[in-house]
């Protein structure tokens, strides 16, 4: 099928894996809102059919006000792709409060208003795709990541939850569970990792040894599977997980 003049609303997506698939849907002909915290790099990755809009998924009155502003421009939201998220480990006993409400509301809360906002313009259409970024450690542990890998597992339960209350209608809820993606994420940690002694290398070594095949994962990747989510042959898959770590997880 097509995606000419459908509305697709994309968070995070100014950088890394938002802005691939957010490009990726602008090629195929789709209308796409692509938002996020920061006006100076949603206006870079600004093109052909990609429309800043700046938006903080933690705030309730952001998110309904922005996505219902980009329903009244471009129409209703069609693909919804909930993909604006933080990644930060901290062992149990020293993780807070104020990390773990922090990775809650970007990862969680976030996840949720924006497929709920972005729901209620799609329920009025004949078609639409939502797809929601997790992560591997949305579907096992990861080490030293605890509140990190329980938002992860939060968003699948909502896809879950959501692809069966509306399993008969012309909707689906899917989610992409990566492993290790070649993202401005890789520095972060890279950073942090050589706050603990390790050396540029070795940081880097442990994530591409973590994905299966050995190797970082491309954003294209992501993107990609995002596509095929919105094309034929893809009306059946809803309410799953879609792991992409090179083998098995």
């Amino acid at each position: 099928m097509t995606l000419y003049g459908k509305h697709a609303l994309v968070t995070g997506g100014g950088t890394g894996i938002g802005l691939a698939i957010a490009q990726k849907l602008a090629r195929e002909g789709a209308n796409v809102t692509i938002t996020g915290r920061r006006i100076e790099v949603l206006n870079r990755a600004s093109g052909p059919c990609l429309y800043p809009a700046v938006m903080d998924v933690t705030d309730e009155t952001a998110v309904t006000q922005t996505v219902a502003a980009a329903v009244a421009t471009r129409g209703p939201v069609q693909i919804c792709v909930a993909n604006a998220g933080i990644a930060e480990g901290r062992s149990l006993h020293k993780t807070d409060m104020a990390l773990w409400r922090r990775i809650m509301a970007t990862n969680l809360d976030g996840a949720f208003l924006t497929m709920r906002e972005c729901f209620k313009s799609m329920r009025g259409t004949d078609w639409g795709r939502v797809i929601a970024i997790s992560s591997i450690a949305g579907v096992r542990g990861l080490k030293g990541a605890g509140a990190y890998a329980a938002s992860k597992h939060g968003v699948i339960g909502m896809i879950r939850s959501f692809s069966e209350d509306h399993i008969t209608e012309p909707f689906t809820f899917n989610a992409i569970c990566p492993g290790y993606v070649e993202t401005p994420i890789i520095t972060q940690n890279i950073d942090l990792m050589q706050k603990k002694g390790l050396s540029q290398q070795e940081a880097m070594d442990i994530m591409i040894k973590a994905n299966r095949h050995a190797r970082l994962i491309g954003t294209d990747e992501i993107a990609a599977t995002a596509l095929w989510l919105c094309g034929d042959g893809s009306q059946s898959v809803n309410g799953q997980t879609i792991e992409i770590a090179g083998g098995q997880v």
